[in-house]
């Protein structure tokens, strides 16, 4: 698109103009334009842009020459991702396809290339309107590149001079007129699936989240179910338990932080003789670093944090008062299969020798509420790593037993367990959450992770990881931990959002002789909240890769990217998994293999885009690199 004084101003991107205006106008003004909108760049920017600039131009010249339709054609250069602010070097809207170009000048970093504009590509195929059903094709424009395009891990890899050869041949197969620039730049075409931290800040600030169709046609029937259950407990006065079930990254905590942020529930609060409660309903979690970034970007959002985003320990001992009445009439308990049994109460609650567990305590706490309560348990399959959290779902029916007044809604997955609790139970296939979200709607990324430490098959996994790398999720390994450290920093160099970090397992030995240090010390000094909220120019953000998160940090919050320092604590020996080498856990455990195979589940988990697993260049981790690769991770 173009007026008869030159490209159009268009927000949203640096430069906008169909192709014979971009062939047309000096390179120096296009360059000055591009300046203008970024606003101070650097150098190395100038530079990259003085050197692309005329090469761009001069493919489009002979993409002109010999493709008469390429004069409606638009070329879009720096194009900014809404509310993501990434930005692709070009897109080409052409035939039925939208090109996405990535401009590499070292060959060296091909690797992170790739993967860059491949991401860009999915996430305009997932989120944006006007993409649905066009082709997206992602491009890496390299100097060493083949002047003959090659595809690679789903993306075109073509020398510059291949470049206008490709577009016409991409532009043929197109099936439908090319896509205009004022509908592809609409800011609210582009809609992507938000973090959990940006997830209750949009919440916090607006009430609602994004629309995202196939996000939310995942989650939706799920939020309706328990909306209509809490409208009906407070038409008939009366008490349920909601079960919502779920794999993880299927989007439980989203539908629990949209729950208590509901505005609704404002209607349906029972005055008291304090007066009618401001905030009728909070979410509970006895994880105590995502309460904590909850509460981090909440108050970065203006406040709120600790008024819907509560550590259940807290809550549990602010109400073990007798008479102590809860303000909330809706109580959302996240991941509630790690719920402490009476044992572990009695000892985290040096004053409570009731011999209760928490989900009796909340049971109890909610029966103090006038008029109706409801309490919602999000359970997650497979993710108990403390020490007195293995009682799992049986806790909750052994909670039940016995109690007057109470109905259960619960998925028929969990029908085994609670029909043993001789509560009335409606059974709702609604409140089972099978489909992963997290890692950007790709499924099977939890089927691949249980390949790997549950049966421990290379086979099965390999299948899977095939799969999961065609829908972009990258699982890569490597034995270097620089190398590890620079793939991320140049993959996401100019995503200022992305958050990417290292991991590692809390019971390994040896990190620390490697340069990664996970000792006690060092990750109980960990700030969470700036670690995962805050960009790479804070000292304290994990895009900084000088401090690890362990899995008690970051179960139940996630990364763009992770960095996977994997520890001694769970190895493979002689063909099976071993913990051998692990730390000793303090208290009872029933199965400390068990914990280790669920906390690595954990840290295989928290990469949205996917996870590079860094192992020691030592010979006791060759047998799990080993056995990591006939998985499907593929070496960095």
């Amino acid at each position: 698109m173009s007026t008869n004084d030159g490209p159009a101003f268009l927000p949203g991107a640096g430069w906008v103009s169909d192709l014979p205006t971009f062939r047309a106008t000096a390179a120096r003004v296009v360059r000055l334009r591009l300046a203008s909108y970024v606003g101070d760049p650097g150098e190395s920017q100038i530079r990259a842009w003085d050197h692309w600039i005329p090469r761009l131009q001069a493919e489009t010249g002979a993409l002109l020459a010999c493709d008469a339709q390429a004069t409606d054609y638009t070329a879009i250069l720096e194009y900014t991702l809404p509310r993501d602010l990434r930005r692709p070097d070009v897109i080409v809207l052409e035939n039925g396809v939208v090109v996405v170009l990535e401009l590499k000048g070292d060959p060296g970093r091909t690797r992170a290339g790739l993967d860059q504009v491949m991401a860009y590509a999915r996430d305009l195929r997932t989120y944006h309107a006007h993409c649905h059903g066009r082709e997206v094709a992602a491009v890496l424009v390299v100097p060493s590149g083949p002047e003959s395009a090659e595809a690679r891990d789903g993306v075109w890899v073509v020398a510059p001079a291949g470049l206008h050869p490709l577009l016409a041949r991409l532009s043929r197969e197109g099936r439908s007129a090319p896509l205009t620039a004022e509908a592809f730049l609409e800011p609210e075409a582009y809609a992507p699936l938000p973090t959990i931290v940006a997830a209750a800040r949009d919440l916090f600030e607006t009430g609602d989240l994004p629309r995202i169709h196939r996000a939310r046609a995942r989650t939706e029937p799920a939020l309706q179910a328990i909306t209509a259950i809490a409208r009906e407990a407070a038409a008939t006065s009366t008490r349920r338990l909601v079960v919502l079930t779920g794999v993880p990254g299927s989007g439980k905590t989203l539908v629990g932080l949209q729950l208590v942020h509901a505005r609704w529930l404002d209607g349906l609060a029972v005055p008291r003789a304090s007066g009618t409660p401001t905030a009728p309903a909070v979410f509970l979690s006895g994880n105590g670093p995502l309460v904590l970034v909850l509460q981090h970007a909440l108050a970065r959002a203006g406040g709120g944090g600790k008024t819907f985003v509560q550590d259940v320990k807290k809550y549990v001992q602010a109400h073990l008062r007798p008479g102590r009445v809860p303000p909330e009439h809706v109580v959302v308990f996240d991941e509630a299969q790690r719920a402490h049994d009476a044992e572990r109460v009695s000892h985290v609650h040096e004053h409570d020798q009731s011999g209760r567990s928490e989900p009796q305590h909340l049971l109890d706490f909610m029966e103090r509420v006038p008029g109706w309560s409801v309490l919602v348990a999000l359970v997650g399959t497979g993710q108990a790593i403390h020490v007195g959290e293995e009682g799992g779902l049986p806790l909750w029916a052994e909670a039940l037993r016995g109690r007057a007044g109470w109905t259960v809604h619960a998925p028929a997955g969990a029908e085994d367990v609670l029909r043993e609790s001789g509560v009335e139970t409606r059974w709702d296939p609604a409140l089972n959450l099978d489909t992963e979200i997290r890692q950007h709607l790709v499924p099977r990324v939890h089927e691949f992770v249980a390949a790997i430490v549950d049966g421990g098959s290379a086979e099965e996994a390999a299948h899977i990881a095939a799969a999961l790398f065609d829908g972009g999720h990258r699982l890569l390994l490597t034995r270097e931990l620089d190398a590890a450290r620079e793939y991320v920093r140049e993959r996401y160099r100019d995503a200022t959002q992305a958050r990417y970090g290292m991991l590692a397992s809390s019971k390994d030995k040896v990190l620390p002789d490697w340069g990664v240090d996970n000792t006690f010390q060092a990750t109980k000094q960990l700030r969470v909240g700036p670690w995962f909220d805050e960009g790479a120019e804070h000292p304290l953000s994990c895009c900084r890769l000088d401090r690890v998160a362990t899995e008690f940090q970051a179960q139940g919050l996630e990364l763009d990217f992770a960095v996977l320092c994997w520890g001694s604590d769970y190895l493979r020996r002689d063909g099976a998994w071993s913990n051998a080498r692990s730390r000793g856990t303090r208290g009872t455990v029933r199965d400390p293999l068990g914990l280790r195979r669920n906390s690595y589940r954990v840290l295989l988990t928290r990469g949205r885009d996917g996870t590079l697993v860094y192992l020691p260049a030592s010979q006791e981790f060759d047998e799990t690199a080993e056995f990591l690769q006939r998985a499907g991770f593929r070496t960095l």
